[in-house]
């Protein structure tokens, strides 16, 4: 399979394609996983329709956003930074679960020092009071607080004296309460001098909130290693919450993405193991559809693909990241324009079954990246990978 995707391939032709690679094993002779895939790929990226721009600026790079729904489900914040990972914050506000959007929304003036991608969560502390949390990484992390659905906020402050990488690029509420965040670091920004070693070592960390993100305690290290470069970490719970799962991004680019396992609510974790090429790509982050699947978006990063860099989402179960099997199905999203940068994936799923997954990329040819949200039901994807799969 070629390692990159030929613009000038057209939809018929990837259907074709994707039947073929759906007769071929899913296993490389070794056993390890493939670097490529062989399930079906279902493409909506030339669904116009499903589209919604959130926010362009002529001559303005406009990237990596994160959303986050309230509990009204037609609340929509998304933010992000004017540049590329760092940069001026951005906030938008859509009233109708992202079909139109609001101007760029007045935010505390600390919010243009910010030095990396911002990422929002909904926490609730243990006397039931619901507050936004946006944090900023690099050294140290810093938070704004909102206890009013985003209508006011607080300038950035630090959690701490540590610093790092996406932070934070997942979050878990515990069993207990309290909540668990995920960055990591590859020894520039966790403490107040660099201390990057040749080759570097990829640390992924975690730290607990035990009163709804207001304090956070001293990072703990689960997982440290310089022959893959592991990061980005996207949390994946159980479907009965026994279980989390972290899926990894690969930042060497010479083994597929990892994922570790926890049981014990993340006290130990598993050792990393390898993905399967399908789900290969940087930043995962993964929403349960009515039915039970999975639906992951993700930049594709698969060492053998026809979509490299572009955005994609994968359709499958909580057994298949278990069980290391492919899933059912890969959905092309968009075509991004250029060989890599696109895709931090937001992703909200409505309580209609609606999708709402939303990102930054090259969506024109020469000209700046900036943000769109796609919409589709899964129920749409099904019957396009029908299609492929029918003799």
């Amino acid at each position: 399979m070629p390692t990159s995707y030929h613009k000038d391939v057209s939809p018929i032709r990837l259907a074709y394609l994707a039947i073929v690679l759906a007769t071929v094993s899913g296993c490389s002779p070794t056993g390890a996983p493939r670097r490529g895939y062989s399930i079906p790929l279902v493409d909506i990226s030339g669904d116009l329709h499903r589209q919604v721009i959130v926010d362009r600026e002529e001559g303005q790079y406009l990237g990596h956003p994160t959303t986050v729904l309230l509990e009204d489900s037609t609340t929509l914040l998304a933010v992000y930074p004017k540049g590329h990972g760092r940069g001026a914050i951005v906030m938008k506000r859509s009233l109708d679960a992202g079909l139109t959007w609001s101007d760029r929304l007045e935010v505390p003036a600390s919010w243009s020092t910010s030095m990396e991608v911002p990422t929002i969560y909904r926490t609730v502390d243990p006397a039931g009071n619901k507050r936004l949390i946006l944090f900023s990484g690099l050294h140290p992390i810093r938070r704004a607080l909102s206890d009013d659905d985003g209508h006011t906020w607080t300038e950035l402050e630090p959690i701490g004296t540590f610093g790092g990488i996406v932070a934070m690029a997942s979050m878990a509420r515990l069993s207990n309460g309290n909540y668990m965040a995920f960055f990591h670091d590859d020894g520039r920004f966790i403490g107040p001098s660099p201390n990057q070693m040749d080759p570097p070592v990829f640390t992924v960390y975690q730290t607990i909130s035990p009163d709804g993100g207001l304090i956070w305690g001293a990072p703990k290290e689960i997982l440290s290693r310089s022959d893959v470069h592991l990061c980005e970490p996207g949390l994946v719970r159980s479907p009965d919450g026994s279980r989390m799962a972290l899926l990894l991004r690969e930042n060497s680019r010479t083994r597929n993405s990892y994922i570790i396992f926890s049981d014990d609510e993340g006290d130990t974790w598993t050792d990393p193991r390898e993905l399967p090429g399908a789900l290969t790509g940087d930043r995962h982050t993964a929403r349960y559809l009515p039915d039970g699947r999975l639906f992951i978006s993700f930049r594709d990063t698969a060492l053998e693909t026809l979509t490299a860099g572009d955005w994609l989402g994968w359709v499958g179960s909580y057994k298949d990241l278990e069980a290391g099997n492919e899933g059912q199905y890969r959905v092309r999203l968009m075509d991004n324009k250029h060989g890599w940068d696109s895709t931090y994936p937001a992703v909200e799923v409505l309580p209609d079954g609606t999708v709402v997954t939303t990102t930054y990329g090259h969506w024109q040819e020469d000209q700046e990246p900036y943000i769109v949200s796609i919409r589709f039901r899964v129920e749409e994807l099904d019957e396009q990978y029908a299609m492929l799969i029918r003799p």
